[in-house]
Formats: C-alpha cells, sequence, structure tokens
C-alpha cells in the first residue's frame, strides 16, 4: 500500500476541490466523517478520488483478503401479507399460483439434501404469513440444529420478526431470547430498505419502521449475538436519505459492536410496482458502495451480493472498498431473479468464486458466518470432484 503522503499527493492530483482534500485527509488520518462529509462526496466526489480512499481503508483493514463462505438459501415462502411497492418476489397480490408455502417437514428435506456438502451456512428468509408463528420457527431452528449442528442458522429480518413477536405478544428482548435459545446464529441484514419514514412509508407501508428494525438487532447484539445490515437504494431515495440510513446504523454500532457486515442492495425494476423508475447506473453504485466504506468506520466489511450486483461488477468494486462478495449460493435464490437481475443463474462452486476474487488481485479466503477462516485460497490449485458440484480446492504440492 502507498505511504499516506503519496497518497494525498495522489488525491490533490485527482480534485482541485479543497472541501474534498479535507475529506480525504479526515480519511487518511483515520478521523471519523460527518453526515455533511457525506453529503459533499455524494454530490462532488468522482470515482477515482473514492476509489483511492476506499481502498486504503479496505486495505488498511484487511490487505488484499477477500472473503467468501459456502452457503445456500432456503426461502420458506414468496407468499406475504405485505405489498412493498419495490417487491418483485411476492406473489399474494399477483398470481397465488404461483407461490410456494413450504412445511416444516419439507423445509428440511431441502436441509437433508445439503448433507453431503460442505455448506457452513443456511440462510433463511421470506414472506410474512400467520402460520410461520413464533412456534414455527423455534421448532425449525431447533430440528434444524438436532440434525446437523454444525450448520450455521442465519435467518429472519426484523420484518419477520417484528410481526411473529407481536402476534405471540412477546416483547423484541423476550422473542429474541427464545429464538437464540432454538438454535438462530446469527440474523442477516434484510428489511432495512431505507429508514427515513417518508421514503419508507410510501415504498414498504405496513411493515416494522426503521426504528423499530434497529430495536430488534440492538436486542439480538445484547444477547452477545451477530447480525448484518443492508440499505435498499437506487429509486425514490436521495442523498439526504441514504445518509440518515447510514448514520443510524453507525450509531447503533457504536453502542452494541454487533454488526458484522454492511449490504447495499441495488433496487431492481422488472415485475414490480416501481418498474418506471430507471435503475442506477454502475457509476453510481460504485460511488454508493465507496462512500458507504468510508462513512461506516466502524463497520469492518462491506459486502457486495454478487446476484444483485452481477459478477463483474461485484469483482470491480473489490478495488472500491468490498471485501466480501457473499457465498457460493448453493440453491436458485429467487428475489433478484424476479426483479431483473442479470444473474439468472444465480449459483457459482467454489472454483468460480476464488478464480473471480484472484482475478482481481485480490486473496479469496473461504470463511464461516462469523468471518473465522475456513481455508486460504491463495496458493491452492482444484482438481473436479463431482460430489460437491465441480471442485475442491487441493493444497499445491512442494
Amino acid at each position: 500500500m502507498k505511504d499516506i503522503s503519496t497518497l494525498k499527493t495522489l488525491v490533490n492530483q485527482i480534485t482541485k476541490d479543497e472541501d474534498l482534500k479535507l475529506i480525504a485527509a479526515k480519511v487518511l488520518e483515520g478521523n471519523r466523517l460527518s453526515e455533511e462529509d457525506a453529503l459533499l462526496l455524494f454530490e462532488k466526489a468522482n470515482p477515482s478520488y473514492l476509489g483511492l480512499l476506499a481502498n486504503f481503508v479496505r486495505t488498511q483493514k484487511h490487505g488484499k483478503k477477500t472473503y467468501f463462505n459456502r452457503n445456500f438459501h432456503l426461502e420458506p415462502t414468496n407468499v406475504c401479507l405485505y405489498t412493498c411497492t419495490f417487491c418483485s418476489y411476492s406473489r399474494l397480490i399477483k398470481k397465488r399460483e404461483e407461490g410456494w408455502e413450504y412445511s416444516l417437514e419439507e423445509m428440511m428435506e431441502i436441509i437433508k439434501k445439503y448433507d453431503d456438502q460442505p455448506v457452513t451456512e443456511v440462510h433463511i428468509v421470506g414472506g410474512v404469513l400467520p402460520q410461520y408463528n413464533l412456534k414455527f420457527y423455534t421448532d425449525l431452528f431447533t430440528s434444524i440444529k438436532n440434525h446437523r449442528p454444525d450448520l450455521h442458522v442465519k435467518a429472519l429480518t426484523p420484518v419477520e420478526y417484528h410481526y411473529i413477536f407481536k402476534k405471540a405478544k412477546v416483547s423484541y428482548a423476550e422473542g429474541m431470547a427464545k429464538m437464540k435459545a432454538a438454535g438462530l446464529d446469527s440474523m442477516p441484514g434484510g428489511g432495512a430498505e431505507i429508514f427515513h419514514p417518508e421514503i419508507r412509508d410510501e415504498i414498504a407501508g405496513g411493515k416494522c419502521s426503521g426504528e423499530e428494525w434497529l430495536a430488534i438487532h440492538r436486542e439480538w447484539h445484547k444477547l452477545g449475538m451477530r447480525s448484518n445490515a443492508t440499505m435498499l437504494y437506487g429509486h425514490i431515495e436521495n442523498y439526504n436519505h441514504r445518509i440518515h440510513h447510514l448514520s443510524s446504523l453507525r450509531k447503533l454500532q457504536d453502542e452494541t459492536g454487533g454488526f458484522q457486515t454492511f449490504i447495499p442492495l441495488k433496487f431492481r425494476n422488472k415485475g414490480n410496482q416501481m418498474s418506471h423508475i430507471e435503475e442506477s447506473t454502475t457509476i453510481e453504485d460504485i460511488r454508493l458502495y465507496a462512500i458507504s466504506r468510508l462513512f461506516l468506520d466502524n463497520f469492518e466489511h462491506i459486502k457486495a451480493y454478487w446476484p444483485m450486483i452481477g459478477r463483474q461488477v461485484a469483482q470491480m468494486l473489490l478495488a472500491f472498498g468490498v471485501d466480501d462478495i457473499d457465498g457460493t449460493i448453493d440453491d436458485t435464490t429467487k428475489i433478484y431473479t424476479m426483479a431483473g437481475s442479470e444473474e439468472q443463474t444465480p449459483a457459482m462452486n467454489t472454483y468460480e468464486l476464488v478464480q473471480l476474487i484472484k482475478q482481481a488481485g485480490m486473496e479469496p479466503i473461504e470463511r464461516d458466518t462469523l468471518y473465522n477462516v475456513v481455508k486460504e485460497y491463495k496458493d491452492h490449485v482444484f482438481e473436479e470432484d463431482k460430489s460437491f458440484k465441480g471442485y475442491v480446492s487441493l493444497p499445491v504440492a512442494n
């Protein structure tokens, strides 16, 4: 990594704007950016400037290490009580016959399909329906743990938990404690959308509020547990709404330290009530990721969820602050394909993920959900192995 004096010289070559030079100095000296700084970055900063600074922060935290895991998705249902205008997934307001509603037994059958594969995580998230209540999910988590104790259960968003706990007439604290006791290991970051009420009420009315989303994560963190955070961007929000969202996350992280990674989620406009809105450009995507890396100084990781953003863009973002590209996702996750994601067959085997990371000049690290290192792939080669969807890693012969 270039030394700080060299980076300051590069900043001066990239921009003549004095405000941006002062912000760069803050970043290079390890000082926190203000909300006003973030707004200036959104309004003025170009990708070259942002890439230089975001990569500096990424390199300070992780060097060239880039993380992924072996995971699969379990989506209990695509039928939902809520009618979010950005959603292309729910079938309640469309054709109910296109929907699915798995029983506990059917979900366990899906889990068992991965018994002979070295996946480390099951990611469970879907629609909200009355039958998926507190008992249903505590029974499901317990059943998974009884069947495969080593499988990390990352499940449900505050949108689901808020509904479940309200229906069961339990507090957030009591409800999250019950989920932990049943076998829940961590929470994904979904359902955050945009916290600001003037936008949230328009695109996700009826769901838990931004404050309630944060409150549920707070209770989970109080139990000593970890979770992720997201933001849906590129629709009707403006820069101030984004900054309010990022600042809310940063404040809770200051309080609890329980967030692991931040995942920007790009709005996709196919098959939903907001299809008239043009999607953000790749340049805008890059800028949002880089600014997130600079502003969220207390978040260890920034993730590009490749099934949503696309493989090539995810690879490019590794030079703009991103250090994680999610996992193999050995299941056909449908949420983003329904919304028009470029990835119509969103599954990559380990070989493909490792090659994608190496081609970007980075070092692939297989992690578990909590970022413990499972295997380093810097000096590994691959050999065909039909038992795990294409490849396994083998150490290079000395």
